[in-house]
Parts: structure tokens; sequence; C-alpha cells
């Protein structure tokens, strides 16, 4: 039994949907869950164990920064379900099989170098600040600096582990150095540190950056990992403000204008906080264009029939008019008004055919009023029209279906008979 309910898992979330719950509630932030290999919550088994680096979906990543068109834009699915796993501490988390050395710690504390450069942090740290060929062209050093619990393009470095997490937050030595790697990148990127809360803004070198950053978009993966691994190793506060300038610079100034789709799709929702992330959202969402273009908002309600609507169009839909409503009640009509109006209808319908029908003869019909006529004007007016009908015949002249009604209409009136062609139908 017990092999059985291990062997169970969860299912992972299918849809961009399912992985943002930025705007579910207005409530707190994600839950963070706890580091712990032997107490896995149920919720961090609802996805599964699948862990790839994000240098190794570098295409996807940056399509849409590059050749951004003028078609509608589509939420990533896989920069969601990777950033769902990221801010639940990775849900289905395996321990690895080797037991953790602690590598990328006691790189941290100088005491082995990154392989396979075989370089030490301190190295890093006070030669390579302002180099930025270096920095741009050397691959291998950005998965020592900023280490994560999944897989880089760098198979030598080691993932991190959770235990090797508590360890590293409670090391000063470590968290110092790794401040200083974070202010060697941001450098690199054209930004300066302002303070121990995370606030950042340009540094004196951002022009030239800014135009590198926009033009090298690689680094856009760099920035991911980053925010990735100060969340994982307990700067999780120095993220938004790094996320705010960007879009800034992004959107605002449009001084790194090719990075906006990455800062929305990407380094927001590093964020664990909702209320975080909502609040940038909104942000970018004032600057977004084209405007309708803007697909991180919250979802479109939909009404019962399945159709998404704004308000405007519900209350248009609730303001139309009901087909046969009058003007001072807004419920339908009784059953004796409708027939009163089913009665006027016909009658207007009746006079316009008997118009109609006037204008073929010669004089005017009436259906309510008879004139008195005598049988020698009666047998004369009928003798006249039995001759006429027989001119008619010699001439081989024959009557069309269609005249025919109003022939016999006639011939009945003059004999004042005259049935009302439409009066046989109620």
């Amino acid at each position: 039994m017990g092999n059985l309910m291990g062997s169970l898992r969860y299912k992972e979330p299918s849809t961009v949907e399912e992985c943002d719950s930025t705007w579910e509630t207005d409530s707190d932030p994600e839950e963070l869950q706890p580091v712990d290999d032997n107490n896995m919550t149920a919720e961090d088994r609802l996805a599964n164990s699948s862990r790839c680096g994000d240098e190794e979906n570098l295409t996807s990543h940056q399509f849409t920064d590059a050749r951004e068109s003028a078609t509608k834009l589509k939420r990533s699915y896989y920069a969601a379900k990777d950033l769902y796993k990221y801010r639940h501490s990775y849900p289905n988390y395996k321990k690895p099989r080797q037991p953790s050395e602690f590598r990328n710690l006691r790189f941290y504390l100088n005491k082995i170098p990154l392989v396979p450069d075989g370089i030490f942090v301190e190295e890093i740290l006070n030669k390579w600040k302002g180099d930025y060929e270096k920095l741009e062209h050397n691959h291998t050093y950005i998965q020592w600096l900023f280490p994560l619990r999944e897989q880089g393009l760098n198979f030598h470095a080691q993932e991190l582990a959770q235990d090797e997490i508590k360890e590293f937050q409670n090391t000063r030595e470590a968290k110092r150095r790794f401040l200083l790697a974070y202010t060697v990148m941001l450098d690199f990127f054209g930004i300066k540190l302002l303070d121990k809360n995370g606030n950042v803004a340009r540094a004196a070198n951002w022009q030239d950056r800014f135009q590198h950053l926009n033009e090298s978009q690689h680094n856009y993966l760099r920035i991911t990992r980053i925010l990735k691994s100060l969340g994982e190793l307990g700067f999780e506060s120095f993220k938004p403000p790094l996320v705010k300038l960007l879009l800034e610079e992004a959107l605002v100034e449009e001084t790194i204008p090719n990075m906006k789709h990455s800062a929305l799709e990407y380094f927001v929702y590093t964020i664990r906080d909702r209320k975080e992330r909502r609040t940038l959202l909104r942000f970018a969402q004032l600057y977004y264009r084209p405007a309708d273009q803007f697909i991180w908002g919250p979802p479109m309600k939909r009404n019962p029939g399945g159709r998404a609507c704004s308000t405007q169009d519900k209350s248009a839909v609730q303001s139309k008019p009901v087909k046969g409503a009058s003007a001072s009640s807004p419920s339908s009509q009784s059953n004796s008004d409708k027939a009163e109006d089913n009665r006027s209808d016909k009658t207007e319908d009746r006079n316009q055919r008997i118009a109609e029908i006037q204008g073929s003869t010669d004089g005017p019909l009436s259906i309510t009023e008879e004139t008195p006529v005598s049988e020698e004007d009666r047998d004369s007016q009928e003798g006249k029209v039995a001759a006429e009908n027989r001119a008619k015949q010699s001439n081989s002249c024959k009557i069309k279906p269609q005249f025919e009604g109003k022939v016999e209409n006639k011939i009945r009136k003059d004999r004042n008979e005259y049935i009302d062609p439409i009066s046989k139908h109620y």
C-alpha cells in the first residue's frame, strides 16, 4: 500500500490560467513552501518534477522579443509552468541520488573554483567587474554565481539542494559575496544598487549598457536566473525594485524596448507576492502599446453564453430594449393588448389590399356602404359586362390567373354581391 501511495502523482497545471494565480484574489502572497525533503505538502506535488534550465529554452524566451509581430500575442505555457514551479519551490522536487556536497556554498566561501574554468569567486568579484567583454562572452560563470534548483547549460555546476539553501542563508560571508556578485552583474547591465533594501537606479554608464542590453537578448535569460536566485537565497525583497526599473526603461523611457515582453512574461512572474505582481502589471498596462495587445491583465469575465464581454458589453445587453415592450412598461404586454395589436395589423393589411383592388376598377369600392340598384340597371349592367367578355374571348385574349379574382369581384360588385377576398381568412 505504501508503494502504491508513493507512486501516486498529482496532475500538473495544464494551462496558463492554472499556472497563474496573480488575479485570483487580493490576499497576501503565494505561500512559500517549506524547504524540507521529507515534509513535502500536497500542493508541492501539483506538478511533475521535470526540471530543465532556462538557458535550454533560449529560443522560447527570445522569439517574441526579437520578432514581435502585429498579430495578437499569446501567453507562453512553458514560461507560466516554469515560473509556477519556481514560485512553489519546485513541487515534486527529488533529492539528488548523490549526497549534496554543498559545492555552491563552498564556492562562495572561496574554497573551490568554478568548473570548468578553475576561477575562484574572489577573482570574479575583484577582476571581472567592468570587464564587459568577459562577462558577455563567458557562459560558464553565471550558473555558479546564481545557483538554482534546476540544471543550466553548465553541467559542471551543481544544483542547489534544499538543505544547502538553509546553510547558505545562515552563512554571513556567503551572503556578502553573493550581494557583491549581484552588483557586478547590475553594473554590466548599466544599473547600480542604492541600498540594502534592494533599490536600484541607472548607473553612470547606463546609455551604452542599455543599448547593448537591448541588442543582446540572451542576457534576458541571465536576468531571469538572477531574479530566481535572489529569491532562493533570501533576497526576495530585492526583486520588485529591479523589475520595476526594467519595466520603466522598456515601456516608459523606451531605452530597452526589446525587453518588454520578457519583463512581463518572465521577470514579473519570478516574484512570489501576488500583490507585488499585480502592482507591477497595472503599472505596465498604463504604458504598454498597443494597448489592446496587453495580455497579462485580469482574465475577461464570460457571460452565461460563454462569450467574453466587458462591463460595457454587459450594460449594453441589459439596456437593450425588448422587442414588443412599450416605453412606459418594461414588461411584456397583456394578452388583450397583443390581440388588439394583431387585429389592428390585420385591419391595416386588409385595407391595403382593398385599395389595390380599387385601383384596378373604374370606381371606388366599399365593403361597408352599398348603393341600391334597380333590376333594370342590374340587368343592363350585367349584359354590358357579358358583352365585354365575349369581345375579349373573340380576340383570343386570355385573362391571366392573377387577375381572375379582380374580374370576378368586379362582376359581383356590379351585381351588388361583392365578397371581400380577405374576410374568408378570419
